[in-house]
């Protein structure tokens, strides 16, 4: 194993960290203006003004009677006097979240029966138990519905447990779930699918089929993943199925919300964490992050920034180059806050984030040569460059809560492609990704309270990407057709949720689309623009996009409910050898049922099991053309069936374990022959088209998604003396899936299992973290693909990443 020191590296091991997390004995001196009445009411006004998280351990709490909260004061201080008078108290949790539960009932004959604990000390914050996942409110619902009363299934991932053993961005998530999925063709440059609705493997002309927000603010349309660091977040938010009616078109697999911790006016806050790893087979990397929290002024304004550098070192070997280790990826990054506090209730967040990654090769192996090993004659490195500028005022009065997100997006990306054939000189294709957004939402809601929430929204998004490609000899290349696609999206939409009768909850909800389409061919020949002139042509779309559930409680702990929902994604234009194509929208109509057993956080057992069936109407997805390129049709119909399902115990406090599962079975069962034949005759190696009947039957599984995933995990805490000891294990294994569309892109791909295992020693102010990843150090096959040019290949794999040992210090003052 090689070992090179890079700057980062260097700084990581020299520098002296923070973890700054709000430490017990500061004084969160916030200025509340919180009404009384219903606990449910009240709270979210309270955490929103704390900027902190607080959940409820018990329901039947929701309906208490609370007091106002008015002045200047800390969170604690403010808490216990909203809940003076109530049978409820309030349990910190960590630095910036609370849990409220039912005061304990004592009982005499265990009083002595064992000595009196001893009384927590305020200067010495120790985390000695985690904390049980209680009754959770969906935020992601925009009615601030209690996960008791969602139909459906969401999954709250807390920020600190993302964040524990190092930061991994959405490998984070993915590691988390069984049910989503990625493909991998590197950082920055993937699309997410949720639950089976998968499309296809290329960065494309077509919109993500699962919708990701920072916040309210929608991160991309039609870009990969732009896989944004998780530093600083408070927690993520998943919704599984279609969720056309409150976010529009690309959420046919669901949504991921990622919600930012808050800038908090009442404590001055300075985190950092800093870590080195070494890889088997591979170089040593590091990673250094810093969080700020400043207060501004006496008037309840705050200022937070993150900031970020990362190097994950390379283990991908190339002997026709003479190179090791060749696929470092380095990424440096940042966000800030400013909270303006304008009084009355009104807030205003002026925001922005940049994230750059540069990975210097590409991370795919050969089928046919030694481990981590690829002979490739040309670099195939890949920049992605992100910013956004965000906008946010909101309004609360208690019963109601206005806010409006608004946004600027761009996004580029540069990623090269070895198009070498054999025996012929080295051959690049560099293809160009250039987006701009806009996007604007406000709605207006009622939080879910007595039985009843409401919200209405309307909102705008304006996208412009443009698709440029080069081809040629490494120092010589020409321009290839490129594609621009435009899209104005308009957009009112309102759902209800209504407790008809205990026991019982009706939702209910419309979206209206209109949505202008537009685009033009880059770089085309004149004659081939002339001829396709009309393609090209402006076109609009109007969707109409319906939503309803049910949901009821015929025995304690057990819930049950039943769902529907569509999603849609507007077609556009694609490349096809020297021409432009259109595609068609297609759009999903979702029937789920599904249970649920026990209590978040409240019983030592709970578990869902959710059965969806989705019925998909043109499928959009990527074939590679008769030059060799990859392009995009509408191949079809099709229908998927999903099982999914988890379980959590919690034997005794401190320990508890999570499994989790999801089956899929996926068909594309109504062809469209035609396009297909034609498919099929482009990708035909020797230009004869195989048997119709041999090509349906490898179309007819849908590309990137696994029949099964099964995902475990173990979490341990106990007190070492002063200090809090924990320890994370997992095991995640993914099954078996093909690369894509296509004789050639009929790899198969998955059936690979991946492990870790981190713990940390340490309080609130300080603690060494060891992680160690791939404990079986597993080589798996990830993803198919490398290049899309695979004449003369042997096929590509892409390995998980070595064992891989990261140790981290965080500190406190």
């Amino acid at each position: 194993m090689s070992i090179r020191l890079s700057p980062l590296l260097v700084a990581a091991l020299f520098c002296a960290p923070v973890h700054a997390q709000a430490a017990e004995e500061q004084r969160f001196d916030v200025r509340f203006d919180v009404s009384g009445g219903r606990l449910s009411v009240a709270l979210p006004q309270l955490s929103r003004q704390a900027g902190v998280s607080i959940s409820v351990a018990d329901a039947e709490l929701w309906k208490s009677r609370v007091r106002s909260v008015r002045g200047r004061m800390s969170v604690e201080e403010a808490i216990a006097h909203m809940l003076a008078g109530t049978d409820a108290r309030a349990v910190r949790v960590s630095g910036t979240s609370w849990r409220i539960e039912r005061r304990p009932v004592r009982r005499v004959a265990q009083r002595s029966t064992s000595p009196p604990r001893r009384a927590a000390r305020p200067q010495a914050p120790v985390h000695v138990v985690a904390p049980p996942e209680d009754e959770i409110i969906v935020t992601a619902s925009k009615a601030d519905t209690p996960y008791s009363h969602f139909a459906g299934v969401a999954t709250s991932l807390d920020g600190d447990d993302l964040a524990f053993g190092g930061e991994r961005g959405t490998d984070s998530i993915l590691a988390r779930m069984a049910s989503l999925s990625s493909t991998h063709l590197g950082a920055g440059r993937n699309k997410l699918f949720i639950r089976g609705i998968a499309d296809s493997s290329f960065t494309g002309p077509t919109q993500a089929t699962v919708g990701q927000y920072l916040g309210d603010i929608r991160l991309s349309y039609n870009a990969p993943d732009p896989d944004l660091r998780l530093y600083d977040i408070a927690n993520v938010e998943v919704l599984e199925g279609p969720q056309g009616t409150l976010y529009g078109a690309g959420s046919l697999g669901g949504i991921i919300r990622v919600v930012p911790k808050a800038p908090n006016p009442g404590a001055m806050e300075l985190q950092a964490i800093a870590g080195a790893s070494v890889t088997q087979h591979g170089d040593p990397g590091g990673d250094l992050g810093i969080i700020a929290n400043l207060p501004v002024g006496e008037r309840g304004h705050a200022l937070r920034l993150v900031g970020y550098m990362l190097s994950d070192g390379g283990y991908i070997d190339n002997p026709l180059r003479g190179q090791n280790d060749v696929n470092r990826v380095d990424t440096r990054g940042g966000r800030g806050t400013f909270r303006f506090d304008a009084g009355d209730g009104w807030t205003v967040d002026l925001g922005g984030v940049y994230q750059a990654i540069t990975s210097h090769d590409a991370q795919y192996a050969d089928k046919d040569a030694p481990p981590l090993t690829r002979r490739s004659m040309v670099e195939q490195n890949a920049r992605s460059r992100y910013a956004m500028g965000t906008l946010v005022v909101a309004k609360d009065w208690g019963e109601l809560f206005l806010q409006s997100s608004n946004a600027i997006i761009g996004h580029r990306l540069f990623e090269r492609f070895d198009a070498s054939r054999p025996g012929d000189p080295p051959r690049l294709l560099d293809q160009y990704n250039r987006t701009r957004m806009l996007a604007s939402e406000t709605r207006l809601s009622r939080p879910f309270h007595d039985g009843f929430g409401w919200v209405v929204g309307a909102s705008i998004v304006d996208n412009r990407t443009r698709q440029q490609r080069e081809y040629g000899e490494a120092l010589f290349q020409s321009p290839l057709t490129g594609v621009t696609n435009r899209i104005t999206e308009l957009t009112g939409y309102g759902e209800a949720t209504v407790e008809i009768m205990p026991g019982l909850v009706a939702a209910g909800g419309l979206r209206l689309s209109h949505a202008r389409l537009g685009g033009s061919g880059e770089d085309v020949p004149f004659a081939i623009a002339l001829a396709g002139r009309a393609v090209t042509a402006q076109r609009s779309e109007t969707d109409l996009l319906p939503s309803a559930s049910l949901l009821a409680t015929p025995l304690p702990d057990v819930t049950l409910y039943a769902r529907y929902q569509e999603g849609f994604r507007p077609g556009g234009l694609a490349i096809d050898s020297n021409f432009v194509r259109r595609f068609r929208n297609d759009r999903v109509h979702t029937w789920e049922g599904g249970i649920r057993l026990g209590q978040r956080g409240r019983s030592p057992f709970d578990a869902y099991l959710s059965l969806s069936y989705t019925r998909w109407r043109d499928i959009q997805a990527d074939f590679i053309d008769s030059s060799g390129f990859p392009s995009t049709a509408n191949i079809g119909d099709g229908r998927i069936t999903s099982l999914s399902g988890a379980v959590a115990m919690r034997p005794v406090p401190g320990l508890s374990f999570e499994l989790g599962a999801v089956y899929n079975h996926s068909r594309v069962d109504e062809l469209f022959a035609g396009e297909l034949r034609t498919i099929a005759a482009a990708t035909s190696a020797d230009g004869m088209a195989p048997e119709f009947p041999t090509l349906l039957a490898r179309l007819g599984q849908i590309p990137n998604v696994a029949h099964y995933a099964v995902r475990g995990s173990v979490d341990y805490v106990a007190p070492v003396g002063d200090e809090g000891f924990r320890l994370n294990g997992w095991a995640h294994y993914v099954g078996p899936s093909r690369l894509g569309i296509g004789p050639i892109l009929g790899e198969g791909q998955g059936d690979y299992l991946d492990t870790g295992l981190a713990m940390r020693i340490g309080n609130a102010r300080r603690g060494l973290t060891l992680t160690l990843t791939n404990l079986l150090d597993s080589r798996g096959n990830r993803f198919a693909l490398g290049t899309p040019f695979v004449e003369g290949s042997a096929g590509f794999l892409t390995p998980l990443r070595p064992r891989t040992l990261r140790v981290a210090i965080d500190v406190a003052y």
